[in-house]
């Protein structure tokens, strides 16, 4: 398996998802607008949301993946098979049951979350029927993740990177062509998650049957395996809570500021999640399944080359996309947001916030590569704990911060965090012997910054003066914004090739399966 192949694919994906999510955003805003009906779809939409995000993507699949790869690689196929069934059919039975409470329990989870509705019956109504329609995607999203893992751990990573398109393309059939048959109209969003929950697990079972690990019910709880992971996800969960619980936290902050605070960081990160989704999550998945089979080899040597093909590979994508948004700022914001009530004030400070955050964007996402290396190894624990200690420190950040640089503090604040998250991690990866850095390192970090120097050159004097593009018309921007883009792309890579860099170089076989 060429992982730089794998990269290349599942970017590619993750790329098509999130330019959906951007078409998706723009019309269900135009369908819709902002009122009641709106507030009450996405405060309904939110809870199961934030489960699929603390339990479907993030602690089943950093607990189950190891196991899964130890198994295929230890035990064959006939016990790595029996694992899959158990492991599903136990995960089945749980899902139901909190599928079953979030229906039945759609009042009092409304009443608590958002107590405010209770002076509008009918707005409260409203959002309870949406939950009850909504809350079943918790099912739906935590069995694709089941298949996404052992999808990728048989290195099939294009169809679990395709599949939340689908729930992109479900909302914007269902905003722009059903719609008008329901009453009221905002229905049609509920069944969107629905519909597009089913679709994304429907287009997997396929490939786990091609592949023969189309789950049985088999649901045997004192499986070993079952429990070994069971045992892996309860730190898990605390570790991707931590995450909700800072953007929370910072949010109360911003609250406190002036109006529209929430707003520029919100629109700036928006921004930080292409580099972040592209890159980091990206290499993040398509490195654990590898970094987990050659754990189970006990191969340290492979183990540490497959790390430090991922940390030079990310250092030479993220730092130039980190200069890059510090210096296109304005041309980036001012392209994508302003228009209609979004004023040039807002562009300037949605621009503070952004080069807040590419300060810290290396470090977000070397996080999200140094993370999976302690997840292999099923040692979850030692990054809930430097997890939780950068949640401390952001905090400390953010009173430091907030009175001198407001918002633009608060995402500095993360961004400083996320770096010393992120060499903790790499410290602690050293400490124990599960990395020795190759030679080389000095020369290519130097080769690095001169590309850079020469990217940031192109960029600053190709940009021009800020007042020109809040001027601009869009048709304007979008071909000066187009032409630098591609500007930059070519000096920086052009300067890698001239100075000896190749593709041949970063190209790496995975620690494929006997």
């Amino acid at each position: 398996m060429n992982l730089l192949r794998a990269l290349v694919t599942v970017s590619g994906m993750t790329l098509l998802s999130r330019v959906l999510g951007f078409v998706r955003d723009f019309v269900i805003a135009r369908t819709f607008g902002a009122g009641a009906t709106t507030d009450a779809f996405f405060v309904a939409f939110r809870l199961p949301n934030l489960l699929r995000r603390l339990f479907a993507e993030g602690a089943f699949s950093q607990a189950f993946v190891p196991v899964l790869a130890e198994y295929r690689e230890r035990c064959g196929e006939s016990e790595t098979r029996q694992l899959v069934d158990r492991v599903a059919s136990i995960l089945f039975l749980i899902l139901l049951a909190v599928a079953a409470l979030g229906v039945l329990g759609a009042p009092l989870i409304i009443a608590i979350s958002a107590p405010g509705f209770l002076a509008d019956a009918d707005k409260f109504a409203l959002t309870v029927e949406l939950t009850r329609i909504t809350f079943p995607y918790i099912v739906f999203m935590s069995l694709v993740a089941l298949a996404a893992g052992i999808l990728n751990t048989w290195s099939r990573f294009a169809l679990p990177a395709f599949t939340p398109v689908l729930l992109n393309v479900s909302f914007i059939v269902m905003a722009l062509f059903v719609a008008p048959y329901f009453d009221p109209p905002v229905l049609a969003l509920a069944w969107a998650v629905f519909i597009g929950g089913a679709l994304q697990l429907a287009i997997q079972l396929p490939a786990l049957a091609r592949i023969g690990m189309l789950p049985r019910f088999s649901p045997v709880w004192r499986d070993a395996g079952v429990q070994r992971i069971l045992k892996l996800m309860a730190p898990a969960v605390l570790g991707v809570s931590v995450a909700q619980i800072s953007l929370l936290i910072n949010t109360i902050f911003a609250s406190f500021l002036e109006s529209g605070s929430v707003s520029w960081l919100y629109y700036a990160d928006r921004l930080m999640e292409f580099p972040a989704g592209l890159l980091g999550a990206t290499l993040g998945t398509i490195l654990l399944p590898s970094l987990a089979r050659a754990h189970s080899r006990q191969n340290a040597e492979e183990f540490s080359g497959l790390l430090d093909w991922g940390l030079r590979l990310t250092l030479m994508l993220t730092l130039p996309a980190a200069l890059a948004l510090a210096i296109l700022g304005i041309p980036l914001v001012s392209t994508l947001f302003q228009h209609g009530a979004f004023t040039a004030n807002d562009v300037l400070r949605t621009r503070e916030a952004l080069v807040a955050y590419s300060i810290g964007l290396t470090g977000m996402i070397l996080v999200k590569i140094l993370a999976p290396a302690f997840y292999a190894r099923q040692d979850i624990r030692t990054p809930v704990r430097f997890a939780l200690i950068t949640l401390a420190l952001t905090q400390v950040l953010n009173l430091f911060f907030i009175g001198w640089l407001k918002h633009a503090g608060l995402a500095l604040a993360i961004g400083l965090a996320s770096c010393a998250n992120a060499a903790l991690l790499w410290r602690g990866l050293l400490n124990r012997g599960s990395y020795h850095p190759a030679p080389g390192w000095g020369i290519f970090i130097g080769k690095l910054l001169l590309a850079m120097g020469v990217l940031g050159t192109v960029l600053w004097f190709g940009s021009g003066a800020e007042s020109d593009w809040l001027r601009a018309s869009l048709t304007e921007r979008l071909i000066r914004l187009s032409l630098l883009v591609v500007a930059g792309m070519i000096s920086y890579f052009v300067t890698l090739w001239l100075i000896g860099f190749r593709v041949s170089d970063f190209r790496r076989r995975g620690a494929d399966s006997t």
